[in-house]
């Protein structure tokens, strides 16, 4: 079952009555239209397959929360989870080329494109990469799959015109800084341009 992400950019302005009073400046369904696992661990450590150390998981809503974000939040009821938060000030230090804690759970497969190896996938088993690893076809009575954890990094195999290889993600990689997530910086960037860093956050939630 899929897990898809939820939420708003939140600001407090510096006009603000009261002064902590948040407001819900936009949906994140209007700036993230993705389904990236990878994006989704590094950030909030939800199907984190690649063995990052999140960002911000499980902080749970703010304390202090606009009316809007509540209320869109409380009609998902039980069919909600992992709900959290990361402020702009978080974002924009962030070390993009910090790599995961641990190699991806996921097996790199790589096929031949023009003379290069280019990804295709990211797979947990494949019967293709068991058979070139000399693994059984089919993962043993209680495993779940045939993770990349199981080998020292950089371990590869060959079949052909395709590559499978053990590999360590690096945040950058993950959450690209012109990929799916950049419309969601730059919003957050302009905010805090006017109202500052501190006022500005992302606040989400997800759903299967």
């Amino acid at each position: 079952m899929g897990a898809d992400i939820h939420g708003f950019v939140e600001c407090r302005s510096r006009w603000a009555e009261p002064e902590d009073a948040w407001s819900a400046a936009v949906d994140l369904d209007l700036l993230y239209l993705g389904r990236n696992y990878d994006a989704f661990g590094c950030l909030f450590g939800v199907r984190n397959h690649a063995g990052f150390a999140p960002l911000a998981a499980e902080r749970g809503l703010p304390e202090l929360i606009s009316d809007a974000v509540r209320a869109e939040f409380d009609d998902w009821g039980s069919g909600a989870h992992s709900s959290s938060w990361i402020g702009w000030g978080e974002v924009k230090c962030v070390d993009w080329d910090e790599p995961g804690e641990t190699t991806d759970r996921r097996i790199h497969e790589y096929e031949v494109v023009d003379g290069a190896w280019v990804l295709v996938s990211k797979a947990a088993w494949s019967a293709r990469f068991a058979k070139a690893a000399g693994l059984p076809l089919h993962p043993p009575p209680g495993t779940v799959d045939y993770g990349g954890t199981d080998w020292p990094e950089g371990t590869e195999w060959r079949d052909g015109d395709r590559l499978y290889r053990v590999e360590r993600m690096t945040r950058r990689e993950a959450v690209p800084a012109e990929g799916e997530w950049k419309p969601v910086w730059s919003v957050m960037e302009a905010l805090a341009a006017v109202h500052g860093d501190e006022n500005v956050r992302l606040t989400v939630w997800f759903d299967n």
